[in-house]
């Protein structure tokens, strides 16, 4: 605020919102009064009211780690519970990173409050030991120990569960017909000792469950995957002891096996999505250890002085020497050199910079001594604004969790309104149900029915009650997608393809554009000699130079002008210098020794050896010597028009030929640009190079020059896979870099081939391990074939509820039958996925029953 005008400004927004009661605006101390309903009007909506009128109300963020959410109701969960702390503009929980966003107003708002309130609702907040919750490497780390706690817990219960559950592999081998069970162990019944191992599994493993649906029902008013379990595993754990206490008179069996199974193996799933989460946690802390930890600061009177990089600041000036990484972004002041910038260009020639020219943090130093003076630093830096893009690209929610999560809070009440009805049908109108019931083919009402003879109506009521319940166990159901994912995740795994999660299957199959990088994913991103041409005119070295080598006249001819190359190549160590001399050696060509070797920056470099004094570079280079470019012109603009760099080569003042490098494509690029088209798939080519080397490449593998985008800045490919995505498109990102991982994480589906830097892996939702694109289809056929056994788990897992429901509802089902069923259609589900190990994702897959007829 300038003036008193402004306050009036600040005040008529905010009191123009409903249930704003006062507002008053302090221009000399730059602070503002409010009081307002928060029922009714957010201090988020205050805060958007003070901006659209032109101002900036202080605001401060807070990143939290939450441990114990199971779902995305938990997200909901703990998103209310902060927005409820005064002071909190707003709250966004991330459930895939365990991790809350918190933007808050600093005045009023106590950061321990937001943590009370996060434990108040169930949850695990992870405070910091220090004072800086903002220090960003601090929480890298906390991320990396809070993913891998998770982790390790699950794995302990996994294992301990694993080991309670064995024995009760004794007890399904007795109701299968296999009579190994003893009586008693140790005069103990063996009731009493499954009791004991239930009531264990109950308390251990059982507790995360019946704590998440404690708080999604208190908290939340919601049903979850939590609720699902816990009503499952304690109807038959209540019921199971009621029977061994001898309180029902009913010949009934006991199911505390089937309550090992069921806890067992949906804990066996939290470990493996824990285990997702905690190599996805990483991908932040992986890109910010790129930074340097130190700055070589230059003072005024010359000296130099190491200091942390942290202590770096806009205008410091900072001596950069070869080899070394950049700091901070800044510009050249000083010096010339080559700049390695493919952790944010994703381009394998480096760039050479002289003063003047601007260059990144965290990109390489090459050849020379540069002094660089900072002129963004912290949290503005371009590395820093990268990983800020990638965490809000990670924090979009992805449908499928959202859809799981609202079948889960229907499916529940459902069933528990299902059986409760059911059983009080039972107790008002017995002789009705029980003339219906034994009208149907092959079933009879559980011992007999509520009729003379039978079972008390009190009792069978509690039976359909119990049957209801426990046919309706989400045991099968949440086996359905983590078994076949687990397989499917081998499959892929065996064959060089990472899923990141089993999300990321069902997303792959629903692609209907693949966006290629350039650069290391459909070329190699090495530069390789792809051309030697020779300048028709005579050398002209007649006192000195090559004619020495030799007793006879010698022509110029692709030996010489390569071994002219080389030789002076020689003494650097530029890529397109490396390409140069490994193509000289592959081919047999002798080098000389290089003397008085210089680099000319930006332009090539000037050397001497038995061939002569050589030049070589670019069209500048050969004028500023007196040297006529113009007889090689048709070759390099042929050269060039294929993408290649072309370098001219000159020996003793006269041009002599002309050296073209490239990064050449991949040998499957091609083919697998070509079957993805067969498929009915959008291929688009994503680049920072120029537009003729991007459409000479595009025309090699056979993309369609509409689909080439050229020329996009680091920062803007993420921007140009929302444009692609603009139309309701679904995208495949495949790429690598540290500048690809903000585009990766947008797409629907981020691919990160092998060759690409770790963070770009971490970020990505899958990673080719072998540096072939055609891995590519890969993704594609195991996507396909995952969700189709997926399909057919859910089939099974719903199919028996569909069945057996209405059965057990109607008092055909005894609940010893309903626990074997809720078993069986376990193990179907387990069968039907270990089945699919011997998929191969070189080939389309088909159903058993469609092989037999191809």
């Amino acid at each position: 605020m300038s003036c008193a005008t402004c306050v009036g400004n600040v005040e008529a927004a905010v009191g123009s919102l409903h249930s704003v009661h006062e507002v008053s605006a302090n221009f000399a101390s730059d602070e503002g009064s409010v009081t307002y309903d928060p029922e009714t009007v957010s201090l988020g909506e205050i805060y958007e009211a003070i901006e659209g009128s032109g101002y900036d109300p202080v605001r401060e963020r807070l990143t939290v780690e939450i441990g114990g959410m199971s779902c995305a109701t938990c997200a909901s969960t703990n998103e209310e519970a902060i927005e409820s702390v005064p002071g909190v503009i707003d709250a966004s929980v991330n459930f895939a990173a365990d991790e809350a966003t918190v933007e808050y107003n600093p005045v009023d708002t106590e950061i321990d409050a937001i943590y009370d309130a996060i434990e108040d609702a169930g949850y695990e907040p992870v405070r910091p030991e220090t004072g800086d919750e903002s220090e960003e490497g601090e929480a890298a780390g906390e991320r990396e120990s809070v993913a891998q706690r998770e982790m390790q817990k699950q794995w302990k219960l996994v294992v301990f569960g694993g080991i309670l559950t064995a024995p009760f592999l004794l007890v399904m081998a007795e109701m299968v017909g296999v009579s190994i069970l003893p009586e008693s162990v140790a005069g103990i019944p063996v009731g009493w000792i499954e009791f004991g191992l239930a009531t264990l599994l109950m308390a251990t493993l059982g507790k995360e469950f019946l704590a998440g649906a404690y708080h999604a029902a208190v908290n939340n008013r919601q049903a979850n995957m939590d609720t699902l379990v816990a009503m499952g595993t304690s109807v038959g754990y209540v019921y199971s002891t009621v029977v061994l206490l001898g309180l029902l008179s009913v010949d009934s069996g006991l199911y505390f096996e089937a309550v090992a199974f069921i806890l067992w193996f949906i804990t066996l799933g939290n470990w493996l999505e824990a285990r997702s989460k905690a190599q996805a946690s990483d991908a932040l802390r992986s890109l910010l250890e790129l930074e340097a930890e130190e700055a070589t600061l230059l003072h005024d009177d010359g000296t130099e002085e190491t200091i942390p990089l942290s202590d770096v600041a806009v205008g410091d000036r900072l001596k950069v020497r070869p080899g070394e990484r950049i700091p901070t972004d800044g510009v050249v002041v000083d010096g010339e050199s080559a700049v390695d910038e493919s952790m944010v260009t994703g381009e394998s020639v480096p760039v050479e910079k002289e003063p003047g020219d601007e260059v990144v943090g965290s990109t390489i130093n090459e050849n020379g001594v540069l002094t660089v003076e900072a002129t963004r630093v912290g949290e503005d830096t371009a590395i820093q604004q990268i990983v800020e893009r990638v965490k809000q690209a990670q924090a979009r929610q992805p449908d499928i969790q959202r859809l799981a999560d609202q079948i889960s809070a229907y499916f529940v009440p459902a069933v528990i309104a299902n059986a409760v009805l059911w059983a009080m049908l039972w107790f008002l109108f017995p002789e009705t149900l029980t003339a219906v019931a034994e009208s149907l083919p092959l079933w009879s009402p559980v011992g007999g029915g509520p009729v003379a003879g039978g079972v008390p109506l009190m009792e069978f009521s509690m039976i359909v009650l119990a049957s209801a319940l426990l046919i309706a166990c989400p045991c099968a159901l949440g086996l359905a997608t983590p078994a076949a994912t687990m397989v499917g995740s081998t499959i892929s795994a065996t064959n060089g393809v990472l899923f990141k999660g089993a999300d990321i299957l069902e997303k792959a199959r629903g692609v209907d554009t693949v966006v290629f990088d350039k650069t290391g994913t459909l070329t190699h991103g090495e530069m390789e000699l792809t051309d030697v041409e020779v300048v028709d005119t005579p050398a002209a070295a007649t006192d000195g130079g090559i004619a020495e080598l030799s007793e006879r006249e010698s022509t110029v001819d692709e030996a010489f002008v390569l071994g002219a190359a080389a030789s002076a190549e020689s003494g650097s160590e530029h890529p397109l210098a490396e390409a140069i001399v490994e193509a000289a050696r592959e081919r047999g060509v002798d080098l000389a020794e290089a003397q008085a070797f210089e680099n000319v920056p930006g332009h090539g470099v000037r050397a001497e050896s038995e061939y002569g004094e050589t030049l070589i570079g670019n069209r500048k280079l050969m004028a500023d010597n007196g040297i006529d470019p113009e007889p090689a012109s048709e070759t390099m603009e042929q050269l060039e028009s294929e993408g290649k760099t072309a370098m001219l080569v000159a020996v003793e003042g006269e041009l002599v030929g002309v050296v073209a490098t490239a990064d050449t494509v991949r040998e499957s690029a091609k083919e697998t640009v070509a079957e993805l088209r067969e498929r009915g798939l959008r291929v688009v080519m994503l680049t920072g190079d120029n537009e003729r080397t991007a459409h000479a490449v595009a025309k090699s593998v056979g993309i369609d020059p509409d689909n080439v985008r050229a020329e996009v800045l680091p920062e803007d490919k993420a921007d140009a896979v929302d444009d692609i995505q603009a139309d309701g498109s679904r995208a495949m990102m495949v790429g690598d870099g540290v500048n690809d991982a903000p585009a990766l994480t947008t797409a629907h589906v981020g691919v990160a081939i092998g060759s690409g830097t770790d963070v770009a892996i971490e970020s990505a939702d899958v990673t080719l391990m072998r540096d072939d694109p055609a891995d590519v289809l890969k993704i594609i056929r195991l996507s396909e074939a995952t969700l189709s056994k997926i399909r057919q788990n859910l089939f099974w897992a719903l199919g028996y509820n569909a069945v057996l429901i209405p059965v057990a509802s109607l008092g055909l089902l005894n609940p010893a039958l309903a626990g074997l069923a809720m078993a069986g259609s376990s193990v179907s589900v387990m069968t039907n996925s270990l089945l699919f190990r011997g998929y191969d994702p070189h080939e389309d897959y088909h159903l058993l029953i469609t092989r037999l007829f191809r």
